[in-house]
């Protein structure tokens, strides 16, 4: 066998052992991962989601804690970068809509007030 050959299997060797290892031995296990570590993208989604169920149940206070996983920004700030996010990558339009709709929403709301699905 050439040296080069040698050199060939060893290395698909350690690929193999690696991959084996990775996914059998021991595995990534994420747990309990909080939504604010998520990408910009994800966190963009993350908002549209919330938005599409607030247009469905108009429940804003659930709406605003859910959002509230997203991190310690302030909420309409959160759904403005969402936005602008949103609009620099090519949303449709009717999903921006959506989620201008729950950031005026969130800008009009007294947490103090109940509310709830007329």
């Amino acid at each position: 066998m050439s040296r080069w050959a040698k050199f060939l299997l060893v290395i698909a060797l350690g690929i193999a052992g690696g991959m084996v290892y990775g996914w059998f031995v021991n595995p990534v296990e994420y747990v309990d991962i909080a939504p604010e570590s998520l990408r910009e993208d994800y966190k963009t989604d993350y908002v549209l989601m919330t938005a599409e169920a607030y247009k469905v149940n108009l429940d804003l206070g659930t709406a605003v804690r859910r959002m509230g996983l997203l991190g310690d920004t302030p909420v309409a700030d959160t759904v403005a970068a969402a936005v602008s996010y949103a609009l620099d990558h090519g949303y449709a339009m009717e999903d921006v809509a959506l989620m201008q709709e729950l950031g005026e929403a969130v800008l009009e709301w007294d947490p103090g007030v109940d509310l709830q699905k007329p």
